[in-house]
């Protein structure tokens, strides 16, 4: 399967020069120096990548997989990418979709942004002859607007190690991936947008038609995600398009539910797109299709939300309906489901200026339901400000999890393994906090996930931190081999049920425990099932 290359230089290698002109930046790609390039031969022809003699890991980074959507295929359905002749090199990541720069823990491999960003990374840890690996595709974070597969917390190298192949896409992001339009909805038979999203199923796509070649089993595809990508894995998992490509799913931190990010109906996508196209001043297809790059991007961070919230739409073609009714259906994919949440999803919140202030908050945005939620969210509680912390918390990204949790439960015979992330990760070396959160913030799970600390190495790791990833990655990596994060030495994981809705608290030591605030959830939900 993997195969030394002849010894040719890569100027003699067609088919490369473009891509070696995009990655003349972020040439730091590996600090393996003892290992030697290895080849592949997917669909389009044959990658050379790397393989690690201290890990015997190969990777093969920056590969496409569809053409570029630039010039007549912006905001087109992905298309397939071209066949290349000759070798084409695999050891630097493509560009990452362009992006504002809004998080300072995305720490990026990429040389540059770029409208041309559909590639994907491939970590194999497959040996001669190797067959049938598991293996996890995990889509990138940052609200569909920022991210890229090649960031250091994404990472891998560690789960690979454990046995499973790892796959990380890009999709194009903010107003370049979820932007509607009439004309496009002409163009494309009735529905425009989710062009990030039908991004992350031609990725799927890809990986099936490919994957036996770095050993992989095209039916033992686990997705997952965090944020955003959490978001787009309970999309991937109800969508006609691509729920008959899973063997399981991972939600970390939000669902495509009410009031997370929830997809709204074309109409309403097609009127923000309309809005945008008059603030760039142009009035046709072809014209927005010729706007140059720079002038689409200042204008969306001018005069639009950075994020552009253009939206997931209900397009009547990668949904049909919102995931909340497929599920409630029990029409999305019936696959094992790994699912949860940080302890402190808003770990930063400031703090009510008063208990008056706070209800009146409340009573402002929960309207007939306050007094039911002002008693699940106390005022009078010992620390208002962690009560604070809680409810915005929870209304902002944890119901939504929780919500998917329940009616997968519900609908189908799959089990669902829930969790609560408990480990507070430690603050940046140079940046010392002034006081400690709540509890774990957003994001924080992604490197004990993915067994990235050695890599995300900004932070003051300590022993109990690698402790908790080493644990935590293991049931992920379980979970990816056998749609059961149990095994070993860990504690044991029990799927929730309706009668006994267990939480698995991740941590140092972790453990399972009845959840104790599922009133605060079914509070919730009785506010947003009645239409809210």
């Amino acid at each position: 399967m993997f195969t030394l290359p002849p010894q040719s230089s890569p100027k003699h290698r067609p088919g490369i020069g473009l891509f070696l002109l995009l990655s003349t930046r972020g040439r730091a790609q590996t600090t393996d120096n003892m290992g030697f390039p290895v080849q592949v031969n997917v669909a389009q022809g044959t990658l050379e990548g790397r393989y690690s003699t201290q890990t015997g890991v190969q990777t093969y980074f920056g590969i496409p997989f569809a053409a570029p959507p630039v010039g007549e295929l912006r905001w087109q359905p992905p298309q397939d990418a071209e066949n290349w002749e000759g070798v084409r090199m695999a050891t630097e990541f493509g560009p990452r979709a362009i992006q504002r720069y809004v998080y300072d823990d995305m720490r990026f491999r990429s040389p540059m942004a770029s409208e041309d960003c559909l590639y994907l990374n491939v970590w194999t840890p497959a040996r001669q002859g190797t067959t049938d690996l598991p293996v996890l595709v995990y889509f990138h974070g940052g609200g569909n607007t920022t991210g890229s597969g090649d960031e250091l917390r994404y990472d891998g190298e560690k789960l690979a190690e454990d046995g499973i192949i790892v796959v990380t896409p890009n999709y194009r992001l903010g107003v370049f991936g979820f932007f509607a339009h009439p004309e496009l909805t002409a163009e494309q038979g009735g529905h425009s947008g989710n062009y990030g999203l039908l991004d992350q199923v031609k990725a799927l796509e890809w990986v099936r038609d490919n994957i036996a070649a770095f050993g992989g089993d095209p039916d033992r595809i686990t997705i997952a995600g965090e944020s955003a990508g959490s978001i787009d894995v309970s999309v991937l998992m109800t969508s006609p398009l691509s729920r008959d490509l899973l063997a399981g799913a991972v939600g970390e931190s939000g669902a495509a539910i009410n009031p997370t990010y929830a997809p709204v109906p074309l109409a309403e996508a097609e009127a923000t797109g309309t809005e945008f196209a008059e603030q760039l001043g142009v009035t046709s297809l072809a014209g927005l299709r010729q706007t140059p790059t720079r002038v689409i991007y200042e204008t969306a961070v001018r005069n639009q939300d950075y994020r552009y919230r253009g939206g997931l739409v209900i397009d009547d073609y990668l949904l049909s309906k919102s995931p909340a009714e497929i599920l409630a259906a029990g029409e999305q994919a019936q696959i094992p489901l790994l699912v949860g949440w940080t302890s402190a999803e808003s770990a930063w919140a400031p703090a009510p200026e008063s208990a008056a202030s706070y209800e009146e908050q409340v009573r402002e945005q929960f309207g007939d339901r306050a007094e039911e939620l002002l008693a699940l969210y106390p005022s009078d509680s010992d620390d208002l400000h962690r009560t604070a912390v809680d409810l915005r918390s929870d209304n902002w990204i944890v119901f939504s999890t929780w919500k998917w949790a329940q009616l997968h439960d519900r609908t189908s015979e799959q089990p669902v393994y829930r969790y609560r992330f408990d480990r507070v990760r430690p603050a940046l070396k140079e940046r010392p906090r002034d006081r400690e959160p709540f509890g774990a913030g957003h994001a924080t799970d992604i490197e004990y996930f993915m067994n990235t600390l050695a890599k995300s190495d900004a932070y003051a790791w300590d022993e109990d931190d690698r402790k908790a990833a080493t644990t935590i990655s293991s049931y992920l990596v379980n979970f990816v081999k056998t749609g059961d994060p149990n095994g070993g030495e860990l504690p044991e994981w029990k799927p929730m049920t309706a009668d006994t809705p267990n939480v698995m608290h991740l941590d140092t030591e972790s453990r399972l425990e009845a959840s104790g605030v599922e009133d605060r959830y079914r509070g919730l939900d009785g506010y947003y099932s009645t239409g809210n």
